[in-house]
């Protein structure tokens, strides 16, 4: 049958990509359940072809509309988002690749944790949000969290036959995004379009504005901390353009180990899913004649803040880097829909992180507190510009 896959928003980015994966090797993996919030054309035509045990559209207003085009199909279809978190506590599956998009992955990562269940991270915001309480949970459940984000891919693939040697750093590599190099006054009136005009990945709208402003690699950095049981001060960001060092480690004797390969998603979806073992592919061929130069350079901090602002929240600790968060996800989504400009997100952001009140030992209630109250915020903020 091969492994039993979980997939949590199988109709984004990171989703599709898996399901081409899991197309291509059907003797390796198999789609026992398929999740989605609103885009249940998408679902219903994945769940055709995959003939999952289970899916989940989370928004209820969809649940007849999924349930009527799936009923001559050997398919449960179930709604809503407490749906979401409790279907991975189904004892048929192996592995749940988590590709929620931001705080909404958080309580379905904890339910799969508590149910012993392997979890492939594509979710950054879990453990941006609550690591301490994520990695402590693993821990005590001998539950593995596999990353899928390329960088930690990368990361977590450099390390394999290392765990012996100490780890002095790491460097995380950064395409710099759609505008690198460019001065404020050019950023002043970069338009939603432009953000949206990744030059390597192919990703959601989101994760790309993200990436336009450095808030994705900053996420990454606490994200990275909690993973490699790392020190903010271990970890670099380099801008690599070229997108083929996917990132490298630096151990205590200089030497530096580094993960290669084209900027193809489904390579670290791939090893996410196969891990511990490599499974052979057809997908393309990095060809160093193709690249003959790579470059590398240091991010503008004075224009993408985010990174600073990323690093001071897990300095922090406590639920800071769970309000950075927040007020990001919303700053975000008011750029998006042209209410503030691209260089007005970092200070709403940073305004939240002066005045949502800071708890240094978090609950998940705590968290769950603080993101409702830092959402409100950052919306009245907004709403004064």
């Amino acid at each position: 049958m091969g492994k039993r896959i979980a997939i949590l928003g199988s109709t984004g980015s990171i989703g599709t990509q898996t399901l081409d994966v899991i197309r291509k090797f059907p003797e390796e993996f198999t789609v026992e359940v398929l999740t989605a919030q609103s885009n249940c054309h998408l679902l219903i035509r994945q769940a055709m072809e995959y003939l999952p045990n289970v899916v989940v559209i989370g928004n209820p207003d969809c649940y007849k509309e999924v349930s009527e085009a799936l009923q001559t199909y050997p398919v449960k279809v179930f709604s809503g988002e407490e749906s979401i978190s409790q279907v991975v506590e189904m004892d048929t599956i192996d592995l749940v690749l988590n590709s929620l998009v931001g705080y909404a992955g958080l309580k379905p990562t904890l339910n799969a944790i508590k149910f012993g269940k392997d979890v492939a991270l594509a979710n950054k915001e879990t453990l941006v949000i609550a690591g301490e309480l994520v990695m402590k949970e693993a821990l005590r459940n001998r539950v593995n969290i596999l990353p899928v984000d390329s960088e930690h891919s990368a990361i977590f693939q450099c390390l394999a036959g290392e765990q012996y040697n100490s780890v002095e750093k790491i460097y995380l590599t950064a395409s710099g995004g759609p505008f690198r190099g460019k001065n404020r006054s050019f950023m002043e009136n970069v338009t939603r379009e432009s953000a949206l005009n990744h030059p390597n990945w192919k990703m959601g709208d989101k994760i790309t504005i993200d990436s336009a402003s450095l808030m994705n690699k900053g996420l990454e950095v606490i994200e990275a901390c909690w993973l490699f049981n790392l020190t903010a001060d271990q970890i670099d960001v380099v801008v690599h353009p070229q997108s083929i060092i996917h990132s490298m480690i630096q151990f205590v004797d200089g030497s530096v180990k580094a993960q290669m390969g084209l900027p193809d998603m489904r390579l670290p979806v791939l090893y996410a899913l196969s891990w511990p073992n490599r499974v052979p592919s057809g997908f393309p061929r990095l060809s160093f004649s193709d690249y003959p130069q790579l470059t590398f350079e240091q991010p503008d901090r004075e224009i993408f803040r985010n990174l600073d602002l990323a690093y001071y929240a897990i300095n922090q600790g406590g639920n800071m880097p769970c309000i950075l968060n927040a007020a990001n996800e919303i700053a975000v989504g008011a750029f998006l829909n042209d209410r503030i400009g691209f260089l007005e997100m970092s200070p709403v952001i940073e305004k939240c992180m002066e005045i949502i009140p800071f708890i240094e030992h978090p609950s998940y209630d705590d968290y769950v507190l603080t993101n409702e109250i830092t959402r409100h915020h950052a919306i009245e903020i907004i709403g004064k510009y």
